[in-house]
Formats: structure tokens, C-alpha cells, sequence
């Protein structure tokens, strides 16, 4: 009994069993999540394999333009240049994948970063020269009169947006991430080559630059200064998270002097790209919203808009209509909207001519009447055709009629000819019935020759030549009372 009562002692009871199934699970839980945590920290950690060493290398090998560096780099504007004019995105990519541009500027990012003022300096000069060559030989090629048609692959570039950068930004991270592994990630360089598009920017700069259109050259420099920028920035951030050694000075009153010119350099770089970065999110809204307006504008009243032209730095937007125009009061109503989309202090302009939309009324009656006189043809038509098959069954009917119909004289003269005993013939439609059917009977009435003395022979050998000639079994031969 005893025993007993100790064993039952010793067993847990359900209270301390749950409690203890909650621990496990707990435990199981915690362990699961950090070997999430784990796994991914190892899958993010861009600290593993990097070369710190070979990585500066490899940069600072890049940066100077030597003999073969400036021919290739005058090769491939032509290149892109010629894939521009022909509107070959082939052809600008291929100019892509062999241009050195990419070697100063991840210089410039790595100097600052690393507080190397020399490679710094080498950089800079390294990068204007390339720009310089890049410049003067589209320039060249573009003075060509046979080159000079504004392509869409030509204006595509004349024009950027905040999505340019964001592509600059994720390219140069992902490129010197890419450049920092002991094992070089070569077609990660050259996909990163394609999508910033640093060649093109600068061919087109030469092409606004030999047409003379300024307008083309300041928005591709624009777009050439975006890569620049966000490349080296994203370059710089890499290197700072990635701890690359800093150079060393004898002189530490020159190192900090130094120190500070880069930090100043850094900030003003940093501070630029952030403003630049601004200037292009207000500029995209504004033009999404200008979008937006002139799409409910055209729904709610109707106006044939044929062309639109928003314009960010003059805070105005233009809409030329043809066809149904808006009245002033709807120009008033909309102007007075405008804030509620978010285009405040926008100029509203409608440029529409009270002659081409007359004209277009003109054409809509014009239209209008055509369809009209097509629909009356193709009535008339379809009346002509009915009764065309009136007219054709018409004559079937009649053909049956005429069918049915005895050539009365035609069979009396050959009757004369075969019986010249017979002197007179007659004959009529008999309708008869049994009460059951009704049938029509022919009946032909014959009158012979008094003198004849054969007439009943005669009068059946008619009777079976009628059936015979008239094709016909419904036939009676009587003989005529006097």
C-alpha cells in the first residue's frame, strides 16, 4: 500500500504536463528562430569574401585613361552613337559592355571613401578627359547632316526621371558589391554596365551639342550627373560599411586637413544627390498629376484633347482640342481645381479653334449623312431583292398555268388533218368529286360528218390520241348530240 501511494505521488498530473509540452515548444520556437535569424544574417552578410586589398586594386587600375583605354572608349561612342541614330538598343548595349566610363567613378567613390586625396585628384581628371573624348567624338559624328534625326532612342535620354534614380543607385551598390568579392562576378558587371547607361547620356549631349539644341544637351548631362553621382555615392556607403583601410598620412595636421576636404566633399556629394533626388520626385508627381487631371478633365466634359504639354519649371499645362471645345465657364471650373490634384500655382492654357470645330461638325454631318444614304441603299436593295423572288415565283406560277392550258388550236388542226370525217370539236374543264377528292376532267366534245358511218370507232381512236398528244388520262371523248 505504501508503495503504492508513492508511485501515485510520483506522477505528474495534467497541470504539469501542459506546462511542461508549453517549455518544449517554446524552446522548439525560440531554436527555429534563430537559426532564421541565422540563416539570414549569412544570406545578407556582404562582409563574407570581400577583398578589401584586390577590390582597391582593381579600382585604382581602372581609373586612368592610357592609349588602348581612350581608343576604345572613342570606338564604342561611336558605336552607341550609330545605335542611337539607327534606334538599336542591340547596338547601344554592345557600345555598353566594352566603355571604360565606369573606372573614374568608382574611383571617385572609393577616394572619398577611403580618404585617398591622390586617387581622388586622379579621378577627377581621369573623368573629364573621358567625358571631354566622349563629348567631342559624338559631337563629331552628330555634325554630320545624314545623322542628325532626333530618334526615340535619342530623346528617350533627354529627359530623367526619379526611376533613373533608383537604377543608378541599386546599379552601383550591386557593382561594387560585385567588385569587393575575391571571386569577380563578371557578368554581374556587365549587366550592371547596361542598366546604368552611362554612354548614351553623353552621346546625346554630343547630339543636342552638333544640332545646335541645347534643350537635348542640358537634360542628357542631366541624366549623365544622376549615374555619375548615385554610382560613387552607393561606391562610398560600400566601402564605408565595409570598413576599407583609410590612408594614412606622416603628416596627421595634412591628414586631418584632408580628412575634412573629403568629408566636405563627401557631404556636398551626399547633399546634391539627396536634392537632385527631390527636385526629380516633386518634378514626376507633379507630371502624374498633371496626367490625372487632364484624363478626368477629358471624361467629364467631353472635349476632343489631341495634344497635351506639361510643363514643371513654368508651372503651366497646355491642351490643344479639336472637335467638341470647352466653354470658358468649364475652363473656369477646372482652373479652380486644380489644387485638389495637387497643381497648385499650375497655369491652365486651352488652345482650341472655333473653325476646325465647326469643320469637324461639318464632317460628322457629311458622315452622318452617308451612313444614312448607305442604310436607305441597303433597304432598297433588300426591297428590290424580295421582289425580285415575287416576280420569279410569279412566273413559275404562271409557267404551271400555262402547262395545264391545252393548245386548243394547234390540237384541233392536226384532229382536221388525221380525222377528216370529224366537223366540229369543242372542249371544257369538267370539275367532278366522290366526295372524298376533287378532279378536274377534260372533256372534248366531237362532231362528225353526218354521212360518216364509222363514227364510234372514230370517236375512241380520238379519245386515245388526245391522251397520248396531251400527255394527259383525264380525258373524255363525247359525241355531240344534234
Amino acid at each position: 500500500m505504501e508503495e503504492n501511494k508513492n508511485n501515485n505521488s510520483k506522477k505528474p498530473t495534467n497541470e504539469e504536463h501542459l506546462e511542461s509540452k508549453k517549455k518544449e515548444v517554446r524552446e522548439e520556437f525560440k531554436g527555429f528562430f534563430s537559426s532564421f535569424i541565422e540563416f539570414i544574417t549569412n544570406l545578407l552578410n556582404i562582409r563574407e569574401e570581400t577583398d578589401k586589398e584586390l577590390t582597391i586594386t582593381k579600382i585604382k587600375a581602372g581609373i586612368a585613361v592610357r592609349s588602348h583605354t581612350a581608343w576604345v572608349l572613342v570606338f564604342s561612342i561611336v558605336i552607341a552613337s550609330i545605335g542611337l541614330n539607327v534606334s538599336s538598343p542591340a547596338v547601344v548595349i554592345g557600345a555598353m559592355l566594352v566603355s571604360p566610363l565606369m573606372g573614374p567613378i568608382l574611383g571617385l567613390g572609393l577616394s572619398i571613401g577611403i580618404n585617398d586625396i591622390d586617387t581622388l585628384k586622379r579621378s577627377l581628371i581621369n573623368l573629364a578627359v573621358m567625358v571631354g573624348l566622349s563629348l567631342t567624338t559624338s559631337f563629331l559624328f552628330f555634325s554630320i547632316p545624314l545623322f542628325q534625326e532626333a530618334t526615340p532612342e535619342i530623346i528617350a535620354r533627354t529627359a530623367p526621371d526619379v526611376r533613373d534614380v533608383l537604377i543608378a543607385l541599386a546599379g552601383g551598390f550591386a557593382l561594387i558589391i560585385a567588385l569587393s568579392r575575391r571571386t569577380e562576378m563578371t557578368n554581374t558587371i556587365a549587366g550592371i554596365a547596361i542598366a546604368t547607361a552611362l554612354m548614351p547620356p553623353l552621346c546625346t549631349a554630343g547630339f543636342g551639342l552638333g544640332t545646335g539644341n541645347f534643350n537635348y544637351f542640358l537634360g542628357a548631362m542631366f541624366l549623365f550627373l544622376i549615374n555619375l553621382i548615385f554610382i560613387a555615392l552607393a561606391t562610398f556607403v560600400v566601402v564605408k560599411f565595409l570598413r576599407f583601410p583609410v590612408v594614412k598620412y606622416i603628416n596627421q595636421a595634412k591628414r586631418r586637413q584632408i580628412a575634412r576636404l573629403v568629408g566636405f566633399v563627401a557631404t556636398l556629394i551626399l547633399g546634391f544627390s539627396v536634392y537632385q533626388f527631390y527636385l526629380l520626385f516633386l518634378k514626376n508627381r507633379f507630371k502624374q498629376n498633371a496626367e490625372t487631371f487632364i484624363s478626368e478633365m477629358q471624361e467629364k466634359t467631353g472635349a476632343g484633347i489631341i495634344n497635351t504639354v506639361v510643363d514643371y519649371d513654368q508651372r503651366m499645362i497646355k491642351i490643344v482640342v479639336l472637335g467638341s471645345n470647352i466653354n470658358n465657364s468649364q475652363q473656369t471650373i477646372w482652373s479652380n481645381k486644380m489644387h485638389e490634384y495637387g497643381l497648385e500655382n499650375t497655369k491652365l492654357t486651352v488652345q482650341q479653334d472655333e473653325k476646325a470645330t465647326y469643320l469637324q461638325d461639318e464632317i460628322e454631318k457629311i458622315k452622318n449623312s452617308y451612313l444614312k444614304n448607305q442604310h436607305l441603299i441597303a433597304t432598297k436593295d433588300e426591297i428590290i431583292q424580295q421582289k425580285d423572288a415575287m416576280l420569279v415565283a410569279k412566273d413559275k406560277e404562271l409557267q404551271r398555268f400555262y402547262q395545264k392550258q391545252i393548245p386548243f388550236v394547234q390540237i384541233s388542226q392536226e384532229a382536221k388533218i388525221i380525222y377528216g370525217s370529224l366537223e366540229k370539236l369543242s372542249y371544257a374543264n369538267k370539275i367532278t368529286t366522290n366526295f372524298s377528292k376533287i378532279d378536274t376532267l377534260i372533256v372534248f366534245e366531237a362532231v362528225w360528218k353526218k354521212d360518216s358511218i364509222i363514227q364510234p370507232n372514230n370517236n375512241a381512236q380520238l379519245k386515245d390520241w388526245l391522251k397520248k398528244r396531251l400527255n394527259n388520262t383525264n380525258i373524255d371523248v363525247i359525241i355531240a348530240k344534234d
